[in-house]
């Protein structure tokens, strides 16, 4: 007895394009700009690294690629049917990349010593300082 062909149409529909996915899911802001990424070869699919933007992915695949200052690495949990709100892109994925850390953030009017222009006190001990002279 032989196995029964598997069905092609079921495999097409849980499988996706690399770039096709990355732009459903709104990483980036063209198709084109998600081939570009995947053809310079810093997507990864599984710790194996992407050369085609015609590679196929599915549910369960992570993604690791860098994006702006981060390395950003995803579980795909769903192919996307279209490119639709923020909140429905969103649920193609799940975030297992490292929380960025959080920078320190100035009090309101206090700034780092030499940095930037002088405050209105600061500028005012310079003045003095320019008359006494």
């Amino acid at each position: 007895m032989t196995a029964p062909p598997e069905d092609p149409a079921a495999e097409t529909a849980a499988t996706q394009r690399l770039d096709r996915w990355l732009w459903f899911a709104r990483f980036v802001k063209s198709r084109t700009l998600a081939a570009k990424l995947v053809a310079s070869g810093k997507v990864r699919v599984n710790r194996e690294r992407a050369q085609k933007a015609s590679r196929l992915v599915r549910a369960g695949d992570v993604l690791t690629f860098p994006l702006g200052p981060h390395i950003r690495v995803i579980k795909i949990l769903a192919p996307g049917t279209r490119r639709g709100p923020a909140s429905e892109a969103q649920r193609l994925y799940e975030d297992l990349s490292p929380p960025a850390p959080a920078a320190p953030k100035p009090e309101a009017g206090e700034r780092d010593k030499g940095a930037g222009r002088p405050t209105k006190a600061e500028r005012r001990q310079i003045d003095r300082l320019k008359s006494t002279e």
